[in-house]
């Protein structure tokens, strides 16, 4: 994915946000932390992770699905392993 390499600052500080919720989850129930708080701390994880796949998500799609230079063979594929990683993740 050539468009991720070119803007990854902003992946890459969404990943490290990721990363330090995850670790402050890990204490929390190490530590024995309240259910409400560990709760939270969840669902900012998850709405952190959906953010990244949003942002991932739309630079995909303008720079590979919708490429002008695209043969509808091409296009065709682009789409059926978009719908393929889609299916996964809302799983």
């Amino acid at each position: 994915m050539s468009h991720i390499a070119g803007n990854n600052k902003p992946l890459l500080t969404r990943v490290r946000r990721i990363k330090g919720q995850a670790e402050a989850l890990e204490k929390a129930l190490q530590d024995g932390g309240d259910c409400v708080a560990v709760l939270q701390q969840i669902a900012a994880i998850r709405g952190a992770v959906n953010g990244l796949m949003n942002q991932v998500l739309a630079d995909h799609i303008r720079e590979h699905v919708g490429a002008d230079a695209l043969t509808p063979a091409q296009r065709q594929q682009e789409v059926e392993q978009l719908l393929t990683i889609l299916q996964s993740y809302l799983k």
